[in-house]
């Protein structure tokens, strides 16, 4: 006899009794098992393993081969209409890898590490993009660099650039240091800008969405990162 019955009013403890409680012994129903995500050091191989078999190379090589043609072909028809033509970089995994910075750091960081990477300066420069960069100059074409890094890191930045071949530009913008949005509202601001002031952006390279998002640019290429995501 289920001794629940005796917590209740007597009538209904009668029915229950009758009913043989078949009502409060109901099972419930079973939980479906939520699959466990691959483990977080089997991702890690996998963006190492991407990254030494080369195709992560490859990848960045095939796009900026593909803005090179681009720029070559597009370039000289809208300077024939007098458009003053620019090219929007942006710099983090685009212009200048961190991959050595993401391995010593096992895939992890802080502000306080990032910050001291960034002041040494000492990234090196991704040559593909590199050429596009060379194409983007030889075409006489404006340079802008537009990056999530701060004013505060504006001279190690620039020093950075120069030291591996990016000697040229016409503009970087860096976010301020007490700015409170999300980086693609910055980026997509400043190209707001550019167009404001005459500027065709003819392409824009970055290696995140939020690089890319937000238009004002007659042609986005995207470059792989499977080491971070950035808003």
């Amino acid at each position: 006899m289920c001794k629940r019955v005796l917590c209740v009013p007597l009538a209904l403890g009668v029915a229950l009794v009758l009913a043989g409680c078949s009502t409060t012994l109901s099972p419930s129903p079973a939980s479906t098992a939520v699959p466990e995500p691959t483990n977080l050091t089997v991702r890690k191989q996998q963006v190492a393993g991407y990254v030494n078999s080369g195709e992560y190379g490859r990848e960045i090589a095939r796009v900026a081969l593909e803005a090179n043609k681009f720029l070559t072909k597009q370039a000289p028809r809208l300077a024939a209409e007098g458009k003053k033509i620019a090219v929007v970089f942006d710099i983090d995994d685009t212009t200048l890898t961190n991959y050595p910075h993401i391995l010593a750091n096992d895939f992890g960081s802080s502000s306080k590490i990032w910050a001291a990477w960034v002041a040494e300066g000492r990234a090196h420069a991704i040559i593909p993009v590199q050429t596009v960069y060379d194409t983007a100059l030889r075409l006489k074409l404006a340079v802008f660099f537009i990056t999530g890094r701060t004013e505060s890191e504006r001279l190690s930045t620039e020093k950075n650039l120069r030291d591996v071949g990016y000697e040229a530009w016409t503009g970087i913008y860096c976010q301020p240091d007490d700015y409170k949005g999300t980086t693609r509202a910055f980026k997509t601001g400043v190209r707001r800008k550019l167009v404001a002031e005459g500027h065709v952006i003819l392409a824009n390279i970055g290696d995140q969405a939020s690089d890319l998002e937000g238009g004002r640019a007659e042609r986005t290429f995207k470059l792989p990162n499977p080491f971070y995501l950035t808003e």
